[in-house]
């Protein structure tokens, strides 16, 4: 049976660049689509969390205005929410997680990963793991993929360096009105550590596919973001 890990963030709040605290946590949408693609497909999931807190919901996606203005929406969101509740309370320790037990690893985002993914101590090891072995997908939406940062080799060179991905644009921060607050922007850091960053205009459902790396650009990617880990699952799969 393949394995999933889901990382959350298990921050609440993002320090902002004037030293307020912004509320935040994991994105219900990032979460909540790809989870359900992969359990409808059968795989066996887990949720991880650092040091194993229990994850907030960002406050944000919650609002209608942010999930396509469909009410219908987000009531069915919350419902599948409410239903893994006993899973979300208790995720596992990040740094206690082995790589060699999943086959997938999906970094949901919302500004929390900003705050604590950036500067994990133990998603790098993860991330390096995974990504060392084709058989294995690492994959991250919008914010999901500020954990990227966190992630060197044994001598000390990124891991994305020249590699193809997305995440939040900075057309996208700046039109959420958080540019102007946010300590460092996703997109600018991606492109000053060497990825080889690519987005298309602000909102649209976007997916990047680099070898065994997988991303999405933003919330309304997050679909799109799963149904690429589909696609290469089954270009993994032996014939």
């Amino acid at each position: 049976m393949t394995s999933v890990l889901m990382v959350l963030t298990g921050a609440d709040t993002w320090s902002m660049k004037d030293g307020s605290p912004h509320p935040t946590g994991f994105w219900m949408e990032e979460f909540v689509r790809p989870h359900k693609t992969f359990f409808d497909a059968g795989f066996e999931i887990s949720i991880a969390t650092p040091q194993g807190r229990t994850p907030t919901v960002d406050p944000l996606s919650l609002a209608r205005e942010f999930n396509h203005d469909d009410q219908a929406e987000v009531d069915s969101q919350k419902a599948y929410l409410d239903s893994l509740k006993s899973a979300l309370d208790s995720p596992l320790v990040l740094g206690d997680v082995e790589p060699a037990d999943y086959d997938v690893m999906f970094v949901v985002g919302g500004h929390g990963p900003m705050q604590d993914l950036a500067v994990d101590p133990d998603i790098g090891r993860l991330m390096v793991a995974i990504l060392a072995d084709q058989s294995k997908i690492l994959a991250a939406v919008c914010h999901g993929p500020a954990s990227f940062l966190s992630a060197h080799d044994l001598d000390g060179n990124w891991l994305f360096k020249g590699r193809k991905l997305t995440g939040f644009s900075n057309e996208e921060e700046t039109q959420s009105t958080f540019a102007g607050n946010a300590p460092w922007l996703l997109e600018d850091r991606l492109r000053l550590a060497g990825a080889l960053y690519e987005a298309e205009p602000a909102w649209t459902p976007h997916a990047v596919t680099d070898g065994n790396l997988v991303t999405g650009q933003q919330n309304y990617s997050a679909q799109a973001t799963a149904d690429a880990v589909m696609e290469a699952l089954k270009a993994l799969a032996p014939a």
